[in-house]
């Protein structure tokens, strides 16, 4: 068991970090969505209420969607984009897909290579791919669950105004929508950023995702 715990502790940690964080935005969102219910004249919600909510998941859904947009603008650009002195950048001389040596596939996998990296033809290809393919379809799914529980919330408020519901292709054309969408996207394009330009300067040691703490600032695609 110890072993397992430290060869799995990041995905341990960051789920079990997940899970109370999310458990948290779910009591603060009731706290709040019960106080504009009572502002209204309207009775209180109970917890199990408010998460089945579309309110609720259209502000968990919203920030995932920025987030896996992160990751697949990430790991696709940096295929062909660099930045010299960032741990987050191959080398200056390794841009593009890389020759199969460099990666390890068809004739040139070894024996502990993945079974699709060997294989050649169209499963190394996928299986090439996967990871930004994966990223970009979760991407897309949680951007979709947003934008349909986005519009059942935004028709629950035009309703308690008086005012026409909207269809979900109207709702795609409403500043709620893109307000909502735009203010994650501009979030986490700068923290991707920030991150590969202050890791130039700037170290963390025994961080992965920092260079040691005495390679030159030039260094690039080194991490400790």
């Amino acid at each position: 068991m110890r072993r397992f715990l430290r060869e799995n502790a990041i995905g341990l940690v960051f789920g079990l970090l997940f899970l109370a964080v999310l458990a948290g935005e779910a009591f603060a969102g009731l706290a709040v969505f019960n106080e504009a219910q009572r502002a209204s004249g309207l009775p209180d919600v109970s917890f199990w209420r408010y998460v089945t909510s579309a309110s609720f998941g259209a502000d968990v859904a919203e920030n995932w969607q920025s987030e896996y947009l992160q990751f697949f603008l990430f790991i696709v650009l940096t295929v062909w984009l660099l930045q010299k002195g960032s741990p987050e950048s191959k080398s200056l001389d390794k841009p593009g897909l890389e020759s199969d040596e460099d990666q390890k596939i068809g004739r040139y996998a070894d024996e502990r290579s993945p079974e699709w990296a060997r294989a050649g033809g169209w499963r190394t290809t996928v299986f090439s791919n996967s990871l930004g393919a994966v990223m970009g379809l979760i991407f897309l799914g949680s951007w979709l669950a947003q934008s349909v529980a986005g519009v059942v919330a935004f028709n629950e408020q035009q309703l308690s105004d008086r005012q026409d519901p909207v269809s979900w292709g109207r709702y795609l054309l409403e500043p709620d929508f893109w307000n909502r969408t735009l203010q994650n996207w501009q979030s986490e394009l700068l923290a991707v950023a920030s991150m590969a330009i202050l890791a130039i300067f700037l170290r963390q040691r025994g961080s992965s995702q920092s260079k040691p703490v005495g390679s030159s600032h030039e260094a690039t695609g080194v991490e400790g």
